[in-house]
């Protein structure tokens, strides 16, 4: 983990590429206490532990099945219910975080990629189980700008800065075809990328990130930031560090991570 000083900061964003309905504005002043959050997901080695140490079963383990990007899926997959708005998601049974593509795939081999098919309830049961909390919005949004002010991503306003790729997200035609310029079709090791000024990994691309806070005022979803593997300008540009969405809080799908935060506890490796 690595320690955020307290302070204030300028949250959100009226950025002509954000968008309004998500309630990303206004831009106003937040002040947070120091904390420290982990520099990297939670890895699928990091949740095998957890699973070990208390027999925890996932809630897309107890419905017995999550969504998958249909792209990951083999061509001859049987047809299954899709999402109306979002057909690239495929209903896939046996789906879960130790089978991301479903039954006959495996994290074996990716044991230091990010968990997915993580609900909130599971991410929340884990930081507990490790003495750690889900991050507030405004503590996550903090650490992943860094202290670049206004800034859209975690390094500045360009997208990809003298052509270096400095974050997985899908390039080329969305849905069709991917050109994996960035080296990634589906996720990727957690530390792939260069760290942002905190020294914090793929805080955007990779994987949403599920937070503590409630989205809207219904109190029937939960705050994910940072955007995925998935995200590209033509329909979702929710990779940068003002962007956000609700999901409910079951929501389970192949795109869906997270990280903790701690209380702060002293000042090593202190950021500002």
């Amino acid at each position: 983990m690595t320690r955020v000083a307290a302070g204030s900061f300028l949250m959100g964003s009226v950025h002509p590429s954000a968008y309004p309905d998500d309630g990303e504005g206004p831009v106003r002043e937040v002040t947070l206490d120091s904390f420290r959050i982990d520099t990297r997901a939670v890895t699928n080695a990091d949740f095998a532990r957890f699973v070990e140490g208390t027999g925890y079963r996932t809630e897309a383990q107890r419905y017995g099945w999550s969504f998958v990007f249909a792209g990951l899926l083999p061509d001859n997959f049987p047809p299954t219910r899709g999402v109306a708005a979002a057909p690239w998601w495929r209903q896939v049974e046996g789906a879960d975080w130790s089978r991301p593509e479903g039954p006959g795939s495996t994290v074996e081999l990716r044991p230091d990629h990010p968990v997915v098919h993580i609900s909130w309830a599971d991410a929340d049961a884990y930081a507990r189980w490790v003495g750690k909390r889900l991050p507030t919005e405004a503590e996550w949004e903090c650490a992943a700008r860094a202290g670049h002010q206004g800034k859209l991503f975690p390094w500045g306003d360009e997208l990809e800065p003298g052509g270096q790729h400095r974050m997985n997200v899908w390039q080329g035609s969305f849905p069709a075809h991917n050109s994996t310029a960035d080296g990634w079709y589906g996720t990727c090791p957690v530390d792939t990328f260069e760290p942002n000024d905190f020294g914090l990994y793929n805080m955007t691309g990779n994987v949403w990130e599920w937070c503590a806070d409630q989205f809207g005022g219904d109190g029937t979803r939960r705050v994910a930031k940072g955007g995925s593997y998935l995200c590209h300008s033509s329909y979702c540009r929710r990779y940068r560090v003002a962007a956000r969405q609700g999901m409910t809080p079951d929501s389970t799908t192949g795109n869906v991570g997270f990280r903790c935060v701690a209380a702060d506890t002293g000042p090593e490796r202190d950021r500002h």
